[in-house]
């Protein structure tokens, strides 16, 4: 039998972009989540960390997707064909691979994870030396290299050839890490922890973390078996944490994604509470210790205009990025800010840490909580949301917004109705087929019906 390959002709790859908001995802063994691209993107990687006559490094971590195991392998096999060692961790967060590279002076940080989406998808996305994701010019750079096949024909051999080792200790050094950011004179212990891993790459150190800082753990969604990451659980789906946190009467929930770079908190009365609320306890807290660099907090176009609100109180200014926690980590190293991140759960704080880490942020909000003697709905009361709603439509190609005179006017129509009272966000995502519409106004019924004029609009223009 024949098989096609799964692979657009050499000229339209060079035309292509691979690299989206959080490096290349797609579905697995299907162009561009290949075996054959992993090769190409280790061998390119691995040529632009080349500095010197010395033998370089880099670190390779995984979630727990199955198509993980083909993808670990191969992108291995391009880094070690460039003349480049290689460190296999296995299942570990996202944010501990970037913690491995810098605290074992790795060359580069590579992470086979996508995230929150089903495991069908899989991606790979790099960390620099620094800790910090690659920059928008350096992954523009790799893509060259493997459209162009400039490198194609550097084959070192001999003992020139890479070499791959199993690094048995990286889990054990990344819960020392997250133990050393919660504050020494501080416990856990009374208090009861529901933490749901998403069956993903947190599934064994976030419990552990927990349970060696001294709380009572239930541990929600650590048995993978590489289908079932983000599968009903997790932080797209907390409902089962919400009711674990009700049925067991504890005092918080912690929900994690598949590769544990981001947060949702259940409190203790089972209530949702989201990322805003989260940055802006956490801000407050900094304000009182005098801890927060220049009185800001970053945060996205996507945050609630309640956020504002709320840290204002403290004299705090919020300054907007660009959707994706990259570039809300750009603008915190850029202006010299400490604590940042997104509605949906990413957050930074730089003090600690160099991206996103549903763990960390975790115990940053358990420190607090321990500190204030306060439960997490008290402590959230001082965020009031204003009104959201988010529509997202599958869309079969990706256009720029002034292309599309219908959906312009189908905007401008909305902005007009909600006047000083809200605001129209509409956006593309950068790792799915799909089109974002956000209204926020303080009649929520009213902006269902305006997400979906502009959503029909997209629909209509892009989809036929």
């Amino acid at each position: 039998m024949a098989y096609r390959m799964n692979m657009p002709p050499k000229e339209e790859r060079a035309s292509q972009r691979l690299f989206g908001t959080d490096g290349v995802r797609g579905v697995a063994n299907v162009y561009p989540m290949t075996a054959e691209v992993a090769m190409q993107l280790g061998r390119a990687l691995a040529h632009l960390i080349r500095n010197g006559p010395h033998r370089h490094r880099v670190i390779i971590g995984k979630d727990t997707r199955l198509s993980g195991y083909m993808l670990e392998q191969a992108l291995a096999a391009g880094i070690i064909s460039m003349g480049v060692d290689v460190d296999l961790v296995g299942p570990l967060p996202t944010p501990g691979i970037a913690n491995l590279t810098t605290s074992m002076r790795a060359d580069a940080g590579a992470v086979i994870s996508a995230s929150h989406n089903p495991y069908q998808d899989n991606g790979i996305k790099f960390f620099w030396r620094d800790g910090f994701k690659l920059p928008d010019e350096t992954e523009a750079k790799i893509e060259e290299l493997v459209a162009s096949g400039a490198i194609d024909s550097i084959r070192p051999t001999a003992t020139k050839i890479g070499r791959a080792f199993r690094l048995e200790d990286a889990r054990g050094r990344y819960i020392v890490f997250l133990k050393t950011t919660f504050p020494r004179e501080l416990t856990l212990e009374g208090l009861t922890v529901v933490v749901d891993c998403a069956n993903g790459a947190a599934y064994k150190t976030a419990p552990a973390v927990l349970e060696e800082l001294g709380a009572k753990v239930i541990a929600l969604g650590v048995q993978p078996d590489g289908k079932n990451i983000n599968n009903k659980c997790g932080a797209l789906y907390p409902e089962n944490l919400a009711r674990a946190v009700v049925k067991h009467g504890a005092n918080v929930g912690i929900a994690l994604d598949g590769d544990a770079d981001r947060l949702i908190v259940v409190d203790e009365k089972g209530k949702v509470v989201d990322g805003d609320a989260i940055m802006a306890i956490c801000t407050g807290e900094l304000v009182t210790r005098k801890e927060l660099k220049k009185k800001t907090l970053v945060s996205t176009v996507m945050s609630n205009i309640g956020l504002e609100r709320a840290v204002s109180r403290w004299g705090v200014k919020v300054v907007r990025t660009k959707v994706g926690d990259r570039y809300v980590v750009e603008e915190m190293r850029k202006n010299g800010y400490n604590i940042g991140g997104e509605q949906s759960g990413h957050l930074i704080f730089l003090d600690h840490t160099t991206t996103g880490d549903g763990t960390l942020a975790a115990l940053q909000l358990l420190a607090v909580m321990c500190r204030q003697q306060k439960p997490v709905s008290e402590l959230a009361s001082i965020f009031e949301p204003v009104p959201q709603t988010l529509v997202n439509v599958v869309v079969k190609q990706k256009r720029e917004l002034g292309e599309l005179p219908t959906v312009m006017r189908a905007i401008q129509d909305v902005e007009k109705k909600l006047g000083k009272e809200g605001r129209v966000l509409v956006r593309f995502s950068g790792t799915e087929p799909k089109a974002r519409v956000l209204i926020e106004g303080i009649d929520a019924a009213r902006n269902e019906q305006y997400a979906r004029e502009i959503a029909e609009a997209l629909s209509k223009a892009l989809n036929g």
